[in-house]
């Protein structure tokens, strides 16, 4: 797979949409929608990354059967106008000066993101993502640069408050926001949310203003929709198409649950709405998949259900209080689960119950798998983690969960999710060699290894091409547990994979501690040659 790249600084909207496509930079780009950000003396910035795109991929064909039961040709409605008049009043351009200083940059590096298993691609992309963004600025000198962003937004509600995106507002010095009719507002800055990138902004001073509300109704694939915003700071733009798809998961943030849109979006529609046919709100505008920066018709908005949430907490408090329990969790894998003795991989295996937490108090530990929420199955991590911050801090809650063999459930009294990050030891020396040849590893106790803590096997070299390796395993690592036991000399792990391999198993799990959290790799007993 191709390495994630970063495009080069536009220099203005209006310069990149004249650029002939063949000078552009090929790939496929994850775009944040908030438009130009004319830096002082520097030209645009954007939030925008390369994906990789798959090698000679085709566009799949259609095909529709010509005497399908029930069927009839299938037609848009005959004008959107009615719909767009009554909706267009509340859609605003949203217009603001930022400044950016390096301390801002350290706090915009992705640092707060989710912890993936190396090699991941989720992992590549969250880093390459959290790290783009912000407005430059001389590091040496630590002066702040000051520069412009526009974007889209919508009124909520007769006294002035509007949505849009957070990455539309962020470092915001002074907010603008312009209407329909061309009316120029200043506006403030209620409160925002980075994990679902949205923002409440309040419209200064008295008025009545038009106003729009969220869709109680969750849309289905294929219903209608209208998409209304500032693309590249024209100001009032409509576009038309379908829900292509639910549920997205883009890498964005912790709880991905994205519509796809094909109603055409660029650069400046972040944070506009997404109307269905009644004009109500089932979507806010966020991001774009291109290849070019500008539209193919793969749009991504936030779901009205999980945005109304957001707002209501933003509005009532400036903040967003999230459920949790306290865990550390990872997908469960074939291998993970035929260690564990699940018949499926669903679920979110726990690679840690944090000190002091709700799971912790309430019995739960590494090595189970959480199945479910109050009598609902999850797939895995990221449903559990979006189920846990909808309930709220102080709800109580049922989690099923696999231990030692069996199907449990427990009661846990939610607590509220911390913004700190736990110390991660600083392992930098390789001690004297124990080797591991079939799995690529060399190892010695933890003891030994400066900064390593007391527990533990630590990796000190590593085959990158051996098994470990391609397991994600990588020097530095601490091996906490083997087979669910705790190890302290290299030869109990040797000993734990004899056993196991005596006794027909497949995989051993070993419970693995780094600089990015904790979590569980399944290394074969019998390693492929």
């Amino acid at each position: 797979m191709p390495q994630l790249e970063f495009p080069p600084q536009d220099k203005g909207a209006a310069r990149n949409a004249a650029t002939p496509r063949s000078q552009r930079r090929p790939g496929m780009r994850a775009i944040l929608l908030g438009a130009t950000a004319a830096v002082a003396l520097t030209g645009a910035f954007t939030h925008s990354v390369l994906l990789p795109q798959a090698a000679n991929a085709e566009t799949p064909t259609l095909n529709v059967p010509v005497n399908a039961p029930n069927s009839s040709p299938v037609v848009g409605p005959v004008s959107f106008a009615d719909v767009v008049d009554h909706v267009r009043g509340a859609v605003v351009s949203v217009k603001v000066k930022i400044t950016e200083t390096a301390d801002n940059e350290e706090a915009n590096t992705g640092n707060d993101m989710p912890q993936f298993a190396p090699g991941d691609p989720l992992e590549r992309f969250f880093r390459r993502f959290g790290e783009q963004g912000g407005v430059p600025f001389n590091k040496h000198s630590g002066k702040p640069r000051t520069g412009q962003a526009q974007g889209s937004g919508f009124i909520i509600s007769s006294d002035g408050y509007v949505v849009t995106n957070n990455h539309v507002v962020e470092n915001a010095t002074e907010v603008s926001l312009t209407t329909d009719g061309g009316q120029t507002l200043t506006a403030s800055v209620v409160g925002t949310d980075k994990k679902t990138d949205l923002a409440l902004l309040k419209i200064n001073g008295s008025g009545t203003y038009p106003f729009v509300k969220f869709s109680n109704e969750t849309p289905r694939v294929g219903e209608w929709v209208i998409a209304v915003g500032n693309p590249f700071g024209l100001g009032g733009t409509v576009t038309a198409g379908i829900i292509s798809a639910r549920g997205r998961d883009i890498g964005a943030g912790p709880y991905d649950d994205f519509l796809q849109v094909d109603a055409p979006v660029n650069r400046g529609n972040s944070g506009g709405p997404t109307f269905n046919a009644k004009g109500d709100v089932v979507g806010v505008n966020t991001a774009i998949f291109s290849p070019s920066g500008g539209s193919v018709g793969i749009g991504f908005a936030i779901p009205a259900e999980v945005a109304q949430n957001v707002i209501t907490s933003l509005r009532e408090k400036g903040t967003v209080a999230r459920g949790w329990i306290g865990v550390q969790i990872q997908p469960v894998t074939a291998e993970i689960a035929d260690s564990l003795g699940l018949k499926t991989s669903k679920g979110a295996l726990v690679a840690e119950a944090q000190p002091n937490s709700p799971a912790l108090s309430a019995g739960i530990r590494s090595g189970d798998v959480i199945l479910g929420v109050d009598g609902e199955r999850i797939d895995g991590p990221r449903e559990l983690a979006r189920k846990i911050a909808a309930l709220g801090p102080g709800k109580s809650t049922n989690l099923m969960y696999w231990h030692d063999g069996s199907e449990k459930t427990v009661a846990v009294k939610l607590g509220n999710l911390p913004n700190d990050k736990e110390a991660k030891a600083d392992i930098t020396t390789r001690p004297d060699k124990n080797v591991l040849g079939d799995l690529g590893l060399t190892l010695a106790p933890a003891a030994q290894v400066p900064g390593a803590g007391d527990e533990g096997v630590v990796v000190s070299d590593i085959d990158p091409d051996g098994v470990a390796a391609q397991k994600g395993l990588r020097v530095g690592d601490v091996i906490l547990e083997a087979g669910g036991h705790a190890v302290s000399r290299p030869a109990e792990i040797g000993a734990t994979l004899s056993t196991a391999k005596k006794d027909g198993r497949k995989a051993v799990l070993m419970r693995v501690k780094n600089r990015e959290g904790t979590r569980y790799v399944a290394l074969a007993t019998t390693p492929a040659s």
